[in-house]
């Protein structure tokens, strides 16, 4: 395609994804969060549009690091790991630190889920043992109520 021969400066919408360029929907679409979230991650650094007027150009790079961070988010990471990772991964051209430093957020995290299901598992069985006790004392009203 000749841009010269398009006088308009915006991508065409089956031009972007051979360009590397994505609209706020293209990526809101593709990853099925809203356009809100988007510009939230924006506003938090994690991702860095170009700009045409009012309107947001995302490039590969920029799809990339939505991706990492939503898989971040299902991990649990917060933004700030999120960020540290991403961040160690653009500006080290060697893996390691980058790997070691996810591995220790990741151990973490399931240590403190592994806490939380502890936690989760003594409530429950708090709860059933609260049950037990008030089914046995409503035990005799329900037959003799019947």
């Amino acid at each position: 395609m000749n841009r010269k021969a398009n006088p308009s400066p915006r991508p065409s919408r089956a031009a972007a994804p051979e360009a590397g360029d994505f609209s706020i929907g293209d990526l809101a679409r593709e990853f099925d969060v809203t356009p809100r979230a988007i510009r939230f991650y924006e506003m938090e650094g994690l991702l860095s549009p170009q700009r045409e007027g009012q309107r947001r150009i995302y490039s590969a790079r920029d799809r990339t690091r939505l991706k990492l961070t939503l898989r971040g988010k299902r991990l649990g990471l917060t933004l700030s790991e999120i960020r540290e990772l991403i961040n160690m991964y653009e500006t080290s051209r060697d893996e390691r630190p980058q790997l070691e430093r996810f591995l220790a957020v990741l151990e973490s995290h399931k240590a403190a889920l592994e806490q939380q299901r502890t936690d989760i598992e003594a409530q429950l069985a708090e709860i059933a043992a609260f049950e037990k006790r008030v089914r046995k004392q409503l035990g005799p009203r329900r037959k003799a109520a019947g």
